[in-house]
């Protein structure tokens, strides 16, 4: 998945806690709200308006890794997680991001 894929789909599933998302989705609407946090004057308000669509995907990346979605509370072991290979095929939060 591309940088602009990821950005279109999280912010197009912005409370979608459901599925799952592949790691290079993940780590694309990351490292958008790091870089975007950093913007002067208007970076706090790109971190209010993506704090619910980076819940939201770090969630469905667990699933894709067939975790819990409640590992997101763990936050050291979440850097673990979120590096991990996904599942291969279906499992049981649904069938494989594209």
């Amino acid at each position: 998945m591309t940088f602009g894929e990821s950005i279109k789909t999280c912010f197009s599933k912005y409370a979608t806690f459901e599925g799952r998302a592949s790691r290079s989705e993940f780590w694309w609407f990351f490292l958008l709200t790091c870089v975007g946090g950093y913007i002067p004057v208007v970076g706090w308000l790109f971190a209010l308006a993506s704090i619910i669509p980076y819940i939201a995907v770090s969630v469905r990346r667990l699933h894709d890794t067939g975790h819990c979605g409640w590992w997101c509370l763990c936050p050291i072991y979440n850097l673990v997680l979120f590096a991990t290979a996904s599942d291969e095929g279906a499992n049981e939060y649904g069938e494989p991001a594209e």
